[in-house]
Parts: C-alpha cells; structure tokens; sequence
C-alpha cells in the first residue's frame, strides 16, 4: 500500500513540474497583467449586445463596405491590406447575447489549385503580418487546432489566433479569455 502511495506521490511531482508551454504561459501573463482589450475590427468589440452588432453591419452594407458571406452565415467583406486582395469573412459567437468570440476566415480571391502563392501556407504569413500591423507584434507559433501551421497572440484578456486547415484560406479565433469555454484555454 505504501509503495502505491509513493508512486501517486512521485507521479505528481512529475505531472506538477512538466514544464508549460509558451502558450500556457502567455495566457498566464495575460490574465494576470489585468489588462483588458476588447477591441476586434471595424469597431466591433467583446461585450457588443447583438442587436448593436446587428446595426452596425447593416450600416457596413449600407455604406458598400461589407454584405452577406457564405450562405448567409457570416459578414463578408474584400480587404487589400494582403500580398493580393482577399476575403475576409467573420462572425461572432455570442453568450448572454454579447460577442464572446469572433470567428472567421480569410481567402486570396484569385486562389486556384494551380496557383502555389495563393495557398494557405503563405497567406497565413501575411495574415500575421497584417495582424501585426492592426495589434502590434508578438505573435508565436503553436500546435494548431487543425493539420497545419498556427499563431497566437495573447494580450492581457485578448487572444488571437489564426490557423489553416485547408489549402485555400486561413481561420482565425478571437477570444475574451475572461469569459471563454473553448478548447483552445486548455490546449488540449
């Protein structure tokens, strides 16, 4: 019995000393600096009631600058901040009817099969570029959500990450990381 005792003990010291990993400890840092960013893109923020998010995109629209992605599902909109025009489509997750996270994607429009310099591998290097340029540097790589290459940046609550999965475009998650229950606060 002792011997079983000593193992469970010895097991977790090992467990507790596992070294974290970059991740782990930036959204550690990040919480604990207090800072609280809650700005996303286009004005939109965490704690945006819907019909507020709503209003604005239907201003958007009005005014040309965004319409109807996919299916209807999502906000679409072209931007030329990229290597070559994309395009750039979001959509809030909400909880208690106030933005929690935004989702969405970003795809060269001249994406073709044959065309290499379009592919997701080299867009998601100008995405974070271009998301350096919006939130300033700092973004690491991490194991991806899905098969292939992945970046985070945490600042203070904020969590950005974009990530591909397919050949043609890039997905990128961000995060209140005060008010999240999503995979990606675990890592695992």
């Amino acid at each position: 019995m002792n011997k079983i005792l000593v193992g469970i003990l010895l097991l977790s010291i090992v467990i507790a000393c596992k070294p974290k990993s970059e991740y782990h400890k930036a959204v550690k840092r990040g919480l604990a600096s207090g800072i609280k960013n809650d700005t996303l893109f286009h004005g939109f923020h965490f704690g945006m009631e819907s019909k507020v998010f709503y209003d604005k995109c239907w201003e958007l629209n009005k005014q040309g600058l965004a319409r109807e992605g996919s299916q209807n599902t999502t906000v679409y909109q072209k931007i030329t901040d990229l290597k070559y025009e994309a395009g750039f489509e979001f959509y809030p997750k909400f909880k208690n009817d106030k933005i929690q996270s935004m989702i969405g994607f970003i795809q060269y429009i001249g994406w073709s099969p044959w065309n290499k310099e379009l592919w997701s591998d080299v867009l998601i290097e100008d995405v974070k570029g271009m998301f350096e340029r919006w939130y300033g540097p700092g973004f690491f790589p991490i194991k991806s959500p899905g098969t292939g290459k992945a970046y985070a940046k945490i600042d203070g609550n904020r969590r950005l990450v974009i990530y591909y999965t397919k050949e043609q475009r890039i997905e990128f998650l961000f995060s209140d990381l005060t008010n999240l229950d999503d995979i990606l606060t675990t890592g695992k």
